[in-house]
């Protein structure tokens, strides 16, 4: 029997990729539960003062931990997944990845540590409760990601699922039990951040037996030879989407602080989409994955246009239901309080629709071998947003922000569109191991 008719064979009986379901179900219960957390804490908050620094908070911690850590969790499953392919055990693989995990995280702790006095006063409104939430952040998805990649490199789907289901739930039980109780400062509501992921970790890991195996020695090497440029470009992916809310808390006159929250609720409102966007990658990245171990690339890339498409469609229909029901849809989740405009929101989501095509692309791009390039694609896209919301000093603060991400995902989107056609007229051409390692290696978390 051919591979094909093996794969066609396997779609018959089960139409779905392994785990596909689990994780979707553990995706959508996340999602659902982050909106809920933002929701509840800004209202209990309410715009001024305090659910600012919040939403600083918030987004230094998924500029961060994902940023550093996802990439950490896919070389995880794939060094695993191939170990457990030739018969080999765990241990020195997960071992290697907690000593590297340890290094990233105490890097990480020293420089927040070091630049604490200075995040306290202008960017937590000088809350050092926030700072702890940050730093037990750092700690909370080193840990994550670390289950999470030896989850998922055993094929163990369903505490994967409950691992990320759990993070949610327990972020909005911590949050509503501090509403309840009449907490109305941002502080504890920050240290959340932290604690409901190691909470998350523990339920995931109850009856687990034979995580950790012994086998022979692990290389460097055997996490990834280009572990360092997906690093630095994970890193810089996570920025783009999260510094707008930096910049502007930053930017803010004393007469303009109090509407920091209002801009995080904006971003909120128009990244819906990127939620859609991680279900479809949830869905159809298996399957892809499934073509490009088989070795059927021309199906592959069929799969992989249909995705670009899927992509333009979402943000296009994004964009224009932000510009449309945007101001409607934050004042009926998050109260009358929060004021926003239909172009702050039109601009935000085409903003965020831009990168997400850029991620779309820059999946084509590791496909070419092409690390580096996208690592410096999306150098080039944050670089692109500090030119911006500089050189339009003087206009309208959410303005410089939102035209700032326009632009910096737009060049993002353009170079890495620019980096495929280079690395396809170069020659480059796509193997099996090259596309397995693209559809693992650039997902994204909101």
């Amino acid at each position: 029997m051919s591979v094909r008719e093996a794969l066609n064979r396997g779609r018959r009986a089960n139409p779905l990729p392994e785990g596909t379901l689990a994780v979707g179900v553990g995706l959508l219960i996340n999602g659902l539960c982050t909106y809920g957390f933002l929701v509840v804490a800004a209202r209990v908050l309410g715009p001024e003062d305090e659910y600012a620094p919040l939403s600083v908070v918030w987004a230094v911690i998924f500029l961060a931990g994902p940023g550093f850590f996802l990439p950490l969790e896919q070389e995880v499953s794939r060094a695993i997944a191939a170990r457990r392919g030739r018969g080999l055990g765990t241990g020195p693989v997960l071992r290697k990845a907690a000593v590297l995990g340890g290094i990233l995280v105490a890097g990480l702790v020293v420089v927040t540590l070091a630049l604490g006095p200075f995040m306290v006063d202008e960017l937590f409104s000088g809350d050092w409760l926030l700072l702890i939430g940050l730093l037990l952040g750092y700690v909370a998805f080193y840990a994550t990601h670390l289950a999470r990649g030896g989850f998922s490199g055993l094929v163990r789907f369903r505490p994967y699922s409950i691992l990320i289901a759990a993070d949610g739930v327990m972020r909005l039980v911590l949050c509503l039990a501090l509403a309840v109780l009449g907490v109305k400062v941002a502080g504890p509501y920050g240290v959340i951040l932290g604690v409901a992921p190691l909470i998350a970790v523990g339920i995931a890991l109850r009856g687990q037996r034979n995580l950790v195996t012994p086998g022979p020695d692990a290389s460097w090497s055997e996490l990834s030879s280009a572990l360092g440029w997906l690093l630095f470009g994970s890193a810089l992916a996570q920025s783009l989407p999260n510094i707008p809310v930096v910049a502007v808390q930053l930017l803010a006159t004393p007469a303009e602080e109090a509407d920091v929250g209002d801009f995080q609720v904006g971003l909120i409102v128009a990244r819906v989409p990127l939620f859609l966007f991680l279900a479809v990658q949830a869905a159809l990245l298996p399957k892809l994955s499934a073509l490009a171990s088989a070795g059927l690339i021309d199906e592959f890339k069929s799969g992989f246009r249909r995705l670009v498409m899927v992509v333009i469609a979402i943000g296009g229909l994004g964009t224009l239901t932000a510009f449309s029901i945007g101001p409607w849809a934050v004042r009926l989740l998050f109260g009358a309080e929060f004021d926003l405009d239909r172009r702050t929101l039109g601009l935000l989501a085409l903003g965020s629709a831009l990168y997400m095509l850029a991620v779309a692309m820059a999946q084509a791009v590791i496909a070419l071998h092409g690390h580096a390039r996208q690592a410096f694609v999306w150098l080039l896209g944050v670089v692109v947003f500090i030119v911006v919301v500089v050189a339009m000093a003087g206009y309208d603060l959410f303005l410089r922000a939102e035209l700032g991400l326009v632009a910096g995902a737009g060049a993002a989107a353009a170079g890495m569109a620019w980096a495929v056609w280079e690395r396809m007229h170069s020659g480059a051409v796509a193997t099996r191991d090259s596309l397995v390692e693209a559809i693992h290696d650039v997902v994204v978390e909101p």
